[in-house]
């Protein structure tokens, strides 16, 4: 049986780094899992990605970035996720189209009936069957991501990474309002503590959607 589930939250909540430990924990359950993300998760995805994310993309209106968006979320699903879920597989997808609610209805304003449109457009009204939605103050994340860029020695943050802190206590905000606007899909993990704290949370909330007892 197919199952689409998608995990949300501000910048340096965690997600990404629940997905491997959640893939292996529903295969040992004798799912077979796919793992992938937006914006990316395909050739053409992972080129917009590139050009959303790039700090040097920081003039980009913010119809644009939605449209981006849009249109790398419909090649994802057309070359990712659809195939997956037909072969009857679960689906972990870190961000969806709650991202565009947050970031770019929240956190940039834009016109929800606008950003439901598009959503509608790219996804073909496919929904996930369950949300993991990771929340902790937007303050303790965006040091987190910090910290992490700064151990990796990698590139610089990322353009989300640079705005100022109300857009993203408004992307906080967002998120928790659609939880409540959508609770019997999307589940609030508490993403304080340890990564292996926050393990055990997702595994308790996932196996009891998904009603398997250990």
């Amino acid at each position: 049986m197919s199952i689409f589930i998608t995990l949300e939250g501000t910048e340096g909540c965690g997600k990404t780094t629940q997905i491997p430990a959640l893939a292996r924990l529903l295969e040992t359950q004798g799912y077979r899992v796919t793992c992938t993300r937006e914006p990316g998760g395909c050739n053409i995805a992972d080129a917009i990605r590139a050009i959303l994310l790039d700090p040097l993309s920081h003039g980009m209106a913010a119809r644009t970035e939605l449209l981006l968006y849009a249109a790398a979320r419909a090649q994802h699903i057309d070359d990712v996720i659809r195939p997956a879920l037909d072969r009857g597989e679960v689906v972990l997808c870190d961000r969806f189209a709650d991202a565009t609610r947050a970031y770019q209805g929240a956190g940039r304003g834009l016109d929800p009936g606008l950003i439901e449109t598009l959503n509608d457009i790219a996804t073909q009204k496919l929904e996930p069957d369950l949300t993991l939605l990771f929340d902790l103050p937007v303050e303790v994340g965006l040091s987190r991501a910090r910290q992490r860029q700064a151990a990796s020695d990698g590139p610089a943050e990322d353009r989300f990474e640079q705005e100022a802190l109300d857009f993203h206590h408004r992307i906080r905000e967002g998120y928790l309002r659609l939880a409540r606007e959508n609770d019997q899909r999307i589940r609030i993990v508490d993403a304080s503590g340890t990564i292996a704290q926050v393990a055990q949370r997702v595994e308790s909330t996932v196996l009891g959607q998904l009603g398997i007892t250990r």
